[in-house]
């Protein structure tokens, strides 16, 4: 297991993958840019030039709509590898193509090997983003996500820069550069998605459906099954939308508002996309290896508040024309417009990270192509969207790239409200992830460990109010809690317990009834294969030490014989909110605030088999000494 998303880039799992998917990002922005290269080479005219630019995307996009149902079932048949050894073979014969087209400086050919350009990525997106769950952990899916998305906007970035300067730098020769150029591309690229190793398919007995319309409606009823899938599916369309949107207008705005030559479009480019890498890259640290969807509502808010001020560090036209990098960087007002361009790059790394590392976490594994299937159809109806809407509110309602700007950001911070209120899963786990983070330093172990499906049982020992929530923010599923009834009435973490479902529990001589209906809750949740944690103890520990587990958890286990999970906090005991700090009381900051504090899970044991003193005693020793 890595210890830290850098070190999969050391094995072997994941390297090929990662460079063979940033091999082909860098080459189909290579080739587009030297398509845009070979129209100023030909000198073609202001208006055959703008036919060609709008034709191009539109030929990219439409493999999308018409192959992506295909291309999940036969990423979802086919074993991954050889899938992926499939598709960047059919790379090789389409650039082939395409260099066929620059020799022979014809546009028909080159539009033609865009449209299969397009039809291949339509393969190749189901099985790049299925394939991560088979070679991850559901610990490091949101590192392997993240430094998926870092390459894939470097790729898109650099690739843009190299097929823009193929025709400047090559002169006369730039049609022979550029046939060779993505030749090369697509060869390496091959030849690096060979040492990927084997990688089984999701279901190799599925019977491929042809007819791509009752399949898309198929594979998209998928997406909607769960509500926290269907969501993250609905948030990664709505970055793409966002992204389109942003990106389309930098060129006008490097141009008209920041008086920048051709060469700032590329700087503010690039100011979004390591931003994006960035933000891609600091999931994995924030979430602390888990799935986090916490950070989903943090990096939609942060778009909105950087795109906010976007529009109001340059509302109108610049007084200056003709800058280079240079001349605006030391512009009035060019460092704040940096960092909005940046900031709103690393909150939507924030934003789009946690959503697909979600969705490989929740999808059944025999369905996550075609859900990912489902969404690349979603994804191009949102580009095209924006990309027409872009057209008419500036061509029809003579709105300006700034006004573009700050309509985005408002509309941005509606649907990421729409979003949560609907699941507020989201919102929860938010809510959690900054109480957690901001009053503990929190390491977690073992959580690998977890069943990533089916029902189990966590057991671990009860010291602090937060318990609950340090736990919910450490496992990566979501757990229904079972907690007294007084700590689940708490003002404020009452709404966040019961939007996470917990359940209240009181005493048998306080209130049967309420005792009788967790049980019941208890039984329910875990016959519907979901995680439920318990705290044997029964209350809060008094002095540290961990009290003798009482013989519900042998109650629940004696009609659901689940696997167990035992489980331990350490470094609780002096920390904020547990029973130790008697400053609580008289509401005055705790001792010991950002405690460093520790959750370590050990292996599901046999729950037929196990009782409360033998679930104690394994407990006590996770936990050791330091209470």
């Amino acid at each position: 297991m890595a210890h830290n998303q850098f070190a999969l880039l050391t094995q072997r799992r994941f390297l090929p993958f990662f460079l063979t998917q940033a091999f082909g990002a860098f080459n189909d922005n290579v080739y587009r840019q030297a398509i845009i290269g070979l129209l100023f080479y030909l000198g073609v005219d202001d208006a055959q030039r703008t036919l060609y630019t709008n034709l191009a995307p539109a030929l990219f996009i439409l493999p999308y709509f018409l192959f992506s149902a295909t291309a999940g079932q036969i990423a979802e048949k086919l074993e991954k590898h050889k899938l992926i050894r499939i598709t960047t073979s059919m790379e090789i014969a389409i650039m082939s193509l395409a260099a066929v087209g620059f020799l022979t400086q014809s546009m028909t050919v080159l539009l033609i090997a865009l449209f299969c350009t397009g039809l291949q990525s339509t393969l190749f997106g189901p099985v790049k983003y299925s394939i991560l769950p088979s070679v991850l952990k559901p610990e490091e899916l949101t590192g392997g996500n993240g430094l998926v998305e870092m390459g894939t906007s470097i790729a898109i970035l650099t690739g843009m820069i190299f097929g823009g300067l193929i025709f400047t730098l090559a002169g006369t020769h730039g049609p022979v550069v550029a046939a060779t150029a993505i030749i090369v591309l697509a060869v390496t690229g091959n030849l690096v998605s060979r040492l990927i190793p084997r990688a089984d398919a999701g279901e190799p007995d599925l019977k491929i459906q042809w007819n791509p319309i009752p399949e898309s409606v198929k594979i998209m009823r998928m997406t909607r099954r769960q509500p926290a899938v269907r969501n993250s599916v609905l948030g990664v369309s709505w970055f793409w939308f966002v992204g389109t949107v942003l990106t389309s207008q930098l060129p006008g705005y490097a141009l008209t508002n920041l008086g920048g030559d051709p060469t700032l479009y590329i700087f503010a480019l690039a100011l979004f996309s390591i931003g994006t890498g960035v933000g891609s890259m600091l999931c994995e640290r924030l979430s602390a290896r888990t799935v986090e969807i916490g950070l989903v509502p943090l990096g939609a808010f942060g778009i909105s508040a950087f795109m906010i001020d976007l529009y109001f560090a340059r509302t109108g036209a610049a007084t200056a024309t003709g800058l280079n990098v240079s001349a605006f960087v030391h512009s009035a007002g060019a460092w704040r417009i940096m960092i909005d361009l940046v900031g709103i790059g690393v909150f939507a790394g924030f934003f789009v990270v946690p959503l697909f590392a979600l969705i490989q976490n929740r999808s059944p594994k025999n369905e996550l192509s075609r859900v990912i299937a489902g969404m690349n159809i979603q994804n191009a109806a949102f580009i095209v969207l924006a990309a027409v809407l872009g057209v008419v509110v500036q061509r029809f309602f003579h709105w300006t790239i700034p006004q573009v700007f700050l309509a985005l950001a408002i509309a941005n911070a509606i649907v990421a409200i729409y979003i949560f209120t609907l699941v507020p899963e989201f919102l929860m786990r938010f809510l959690s992830w900054v109480l957690v983070r901001a009053l503990y330093r929190l390491r977690v172990s073992g959580t690998e460990r977890i069943p990533d499906e089916g029902a189990g049982l966590i057991v671990c020992n009860h010291v602090s109010y937060m318990d609950a929530l340090i736990l919910s923010a450490s496992i990566p599923r979501p757990v229904r809690f079972v907690m007294y009834y007084k700590i689940f009435n708490i003002p404020v973490m009452s709404w966040i317990f019961r939007t996470a479902k917990a359940i209240p529990i009181a005493g048998a001589k306080e209130d049967p009834e309420l005792m009788r209906r967790a049980f019941e809750d208890i039984e329910a949740a875990l016959a519907d294969g979901q995680l439920v944690g318990i705290f044997p103890e029964g209350a809060l520990t008094k002095d540290g030490e961990i009290a003798p587990f009482k013989s519900g958890v042998e109650r629940i286990l004696a009609n659901n014989p689940v696997p167990v999970i035992p489980m331990a906090l350490r470094g609780m005991w002096s920390s904020m909110w547990s029973k130790r700090d008697s400053r609580l009381a008289r509401m005055r900051v705790p001792r010991r605030f950002r405690a460093q504090v520790e959750v370590i899970a050990d292996a599901p044991r046999d729950g037929a088999q196990v009782t409360a003193p033998s679930l104690e005693a394994q407990v006590r020793a996770l936990r050791g000494d330091q209470a």
